[in-house]
Order: structure tokens, then C-alpha cells, then sequence
């Protein structure tokens, strides 16, 4: 059975620093993409950042660049999301993601998700 479980997230003051986690049960990990998706209260899941399977190739969200750094660790079957400079906006459930192809910004492209954790940044 596929499990993401995403850990990491927490209360953090604007300005300050997380580091999200997800550990990915998945049988050949890197065969995988791997993404990070946000969810506000009442607004759509949205794309934060993306990495491949070798971890070359990256995507970001505009409103995360130069913030935000995605990265992988294929002997863990661990993908990280290191968040710098963290602004109230940033404020959301963080989802971890899988494909068994090219990453996407497409929540409908994703065939694995994790249970999500909360990020909460107070101004």
C-alpha cells in the first residue's frame, strides 16, 4: 500500500524558517516526481514546487522563488521542502505528491497524495 506521510509543519513567526518531510512508501521511488501542493481555508489546492526523479530538474511556484527549496533524498525515499522568509500568506495545509512521469502543476496529474500538514505563520 502507497503511503505519503508528510511531517514538519507548525506555528513559526513571518520571517522565520520550516523544513517539511514526506516519506514516501513507494515501491521504486524514483521512478517518481515529486511535488509539494497548498491548500488555504475555502481556496483551491495550489502548486508550490516540484523535483524529478533525479532531482536535476526543478519547478516553483512564482510566489515561493527564491524562499522556497524543494530537494530529495532517493536512499530515503524522502522528499523535503526547506521554507525561508515565511510570510502569513504561506499559511496552508501542505501536501506532498507523486507521478509516475514528468512533474506537473496539475493536481489532477498527481497519482499519490499524503494526509497533509499545517504550516501556520503569524504576522
Amino acid at each position: 500500500q502507497v503511503q505519503l506521510v508528510e511531517s514538519g509543519g507548525g506555528l513559526v513567526q513571518a520571517g522565520g524558517s520550516l523544513r517539511l518531510s514526506c516519506a514516501a512508501s513507494l515501491r521504486s521511488f524514483i521512478d517518481y516526481s515529486m511535488a509539494w501542493f497548498r491548500q488555504a481555508p475555502g481556496k483551491e489546492r495550489d502548486f508550490v514546487a516540484a523535483i524529478s526523479w533525479s532531482g536535476v530538474s526543478l519547478r516553483y511556484a512564482d510566489s515561493v522563488k527564491g524562499r522556497f527549496t524543494i530537494s530529495r533524498d532517493n536512499a530515503k525515499n524522502t522528499v523535503y521542502l526547506q521554507m525561508n522568509n515565511l510570510k502569513p500568506e504561506d499559511t496552508a495545509v501542505y501536501y506532498c505528491a507523486a507521478v509516475r512521469s514528468y512533474y506537473s502543476d496539475r493536481v489532477s496529474e498527481y497519482d499519490y497524495w499524503g494526509q497533509g500538514t499545517q504550516v501556520t505563520v503569524s504576522s
